[in-house]
């Protein structure tokens, strides 16, 4: 019988389309396994809206699920977005590790741009805070680009969403 830890660990293996060095779990975007019988139903609420690995993630939800026996049901939830402060412990790691900044946690308020340009920020290499923002664009819209004037590396700041 499938069981919902299973489900969890298997999802846990899914690295994101984008972003290899972390899992969907870690990413936060798995909100719910409900497990009944031999079917299994995942809750998963992307990124963003048009995210465009939205498929890719369901379908290797699916086979995930059917490889351990169960019959799956992906639904995607829409009714509330995703937020960076569900990034886990282990995937902030992962990401910093891996060369990106991981976003800071959500105020109350709206962010500011001032915040985006501070130098609160720290350089995932030498993890100096001397870095300033080189474009407020990057590769994805969840993350911007910095420059690590200590080390002179650049990097990739993942925006608090």
């Amino acid at each position: 019988m499938v069981t919902a830890a299973a489900i969890w660990d298997a999802l846990a293996e899914i690295p994101d389309p984008e972003i290899p060095v972390i899992s969907l779990v870690d990413l936060g975007v798995i909100r719910n396994v409900d497990v009944s019988q031999q079917r299994v139903r995942i809750e998963f609420t992307p990124t963003f809206l048009g995210c465009p690995a939205l498929e890719v993630m369901k379908g290797a939800m699916e086979e995930r699920v059917r490889a351990l026996g169960g019959e799956p049901e992906v639904d995607v939830v829409l009714d509330d977005s995703w937020s960076t402060d569900r990034i886990t412990p282990a995937g902030r790691e992962k990401l910093r590790a891996a060369g990106f900044a991981p976003p800071a946690a959500r105020e109350a308020a709206p962010p500011k741009l001032i915040q985006l340009q501070s130098q609160a920020f720290r350089c995932p290499y030498c993890g100096s805070t001397d870095t300033k923002l080189e474009n407020i664009f990057g590769p994805t819209p969840c993350r911007s680009l910095r420059y690590c004037t200590s080390c002179r590396q650049p990097f990739e700041q993942f925006k608090t969403i």
